[in-house]
C-alpha cells in the first residue's frame, strides 16, 4: 500500500517501505532505544535474506491519507520506559508527518525487551 496526494503539479505516492525507513531511522536516533526487532521469526528470516533491513521493527498501515505506525524496540536498561516511549511516539509522528505531508493517526510502541 501507499499514501497518495495531489497538488498542482501532479500526483505524489509514498510507499509504506519509505515511511518505515523514516520511522526506523528516527527510532534509532532516539535516546534509550538500543535496537529495532522484528515482530515474528519469519520477519527475521526475511531481513537476513535482504541486504537492506532498514525497515526492520516497523509496521506501517495506511488508510486513505492516514498513517498508522507500530514500532517494536529493545530499550536500554535503567531508562524510564514511559518517557522513552512517549518521546519516540512524538519523534516518529513529527518526522513522518514532515516527510509525507500526511497525518499520522497513531504510533504504537511495543517494548520487546531490555538490554544492558
Amino acid at each position: 500500500m501507499s499514501v497518495s496526494t495531489n497538488n498542482a503539479y501532479g500526483k505524489i505516492s509514498i510507499s509504506d517501505l519509505a515511511i518505515a525507513k523514516v520511522a526506523s531511522h528516527t527510532a534509532m536516533e532516539s535516546y534509550g532505544i538500543v535496537e529495532m526487532v522484528s515482530r515474528r521469526f519469519t520477519d527475521n528470516l526475511s531481513v537476513l535474506l535482504k541486504k537492506d533491513g532498514s525497515g526492520k521493527g516497523i509496521k506501517v498501515t495506511t488508510s486513505g491519507n492516514r498513517i498508522y505506525v507500530d514500532v517494536y524496540v529493545i530499550i536500554k536498561y535503567g531508562v524510564s520506559i514511559s518517557a522513552v516511549a512517549d518521546s519516540l511516539k512524538e519523534a516518529i509522528k513529527y518526522k513522518v508527518e514532515a516527510f509525507t505531508g500526511m497525518i499520522v493517526n497513531t504510533v504504537n510502541v511495543n517494548v520487546i525487551g531490555v538490554k544492558l
